[in-house]
């Protein structure tokens, strides 16, 4: 379904000119269902027997909320010219946990509902975040390809200024879901160990990805960043992040014994 849909919004928002500005009744009504699947998809493969993660689900995760949020934003906003973009990636992704089934652990642990919700937390703040970078790089070539005589596709795609919107509200949705994941972690480490979480250099770079992540935000409010500058401190915040291991990590370490 997703790449039936990618033929038809590149057949009709790319290949003709003068095709529906804004997306019809029909067309929302047909990507939910897709949606809705891959969603109840993504819960039985990781929750609902055997708790099971690796990096074919977070791919699939983090292309579900791509979707996810292109179908709320595009309520708000007009996105055209992104549909061929995204949902080929989701169709790729959508299988790719039946290829690579990830590691397994049905341990008490690992089906506590604490444990389920900060994993849930975690990725869903990690998909943001990369769907932020992304996003952000994206702008970057955008823009440099529209001061070109002939920018392509590009030309498109949505004005830079919506782009950016959308920027900003994606990262202050990650804010939000890694607060929730540090707040869940360090509930989850107290039954478990029965101390918050230990000060290590995972739990140092999460918390520096948190306040990169607040200082982005607070620019943009306070002083209107923007264009390259919010490319860099979302690059910073990102990579942080990868280096504190919160979330999948955890789960590696923890529950599945592996280092």
């Amino acid at each position: 379904m997703y790449v039936g849909l990618a033929w038809h919004f590149w057949n009709t928002r790319w290949r003709r000119a003068g095709g529906p500005r804004g997306m019809q009744a029909w067309e929302r009504a047909a990507l939910l269902v897709p949606l809705v699947l891959h969603g109840w998809l993504l819960y039985e493969g990781i929750f609902s027997r055997e708790l099971r993660f690796g990096f074919a689900q977070a791919l699939s995760v983090m292309m579900f909320l791509g979707i996810a949020l292109y179908w709320i934003e595009s309520l708000f906003y007009s996105l055209e010219g992104m549909q061929p973009l995204l949902l080929p990636l989701a169709a790729l992704a959508v299988p790719l946990p039946a290829v690579f089934p990830g590691l397994a652990s049905s341990g008490a642990h690992a089906q506590a509902p604490e444990f389920k919700l900060h994993l849930a937390m975690a990725m869903v703040a990690y998909s943001l975040f990369v769907i932020a970078l992304l996003h952000a790089a994206l702008m970057a070539v955008v823009e440099r390809r529209l001061h070109q005589k002939n920018p392509g596709f590009f030309g498109s795609l949505p004005p830079l200024l919506t782009l950016e919107q959308l920027l900003f509200r994606v990262i202050g949705a990650a804010f939000v879901f890694l607060t929730l994941t540090l707040l869940t972690g360090i509930a989850f480490s107290e039954e478990l160990f029965g101390r918050a979480l230990p000060f290590d250099h995972k739990t140092v770079f999460a918390v520096l990805s948190w306040l990169t992540f607040g200082l982005l935000l607070a620019g943009r409010w306070l002083r209107g960043w923007r264009g390259r500058t919010a490319l860099r401190w979302t690059l910073t915040g990102f990579l942080m992040l990868l280096f504190a291991y919160v979330g999948s990590r955890f789960v590696l370490e923890v529950l599945l014994h592996r280092s």
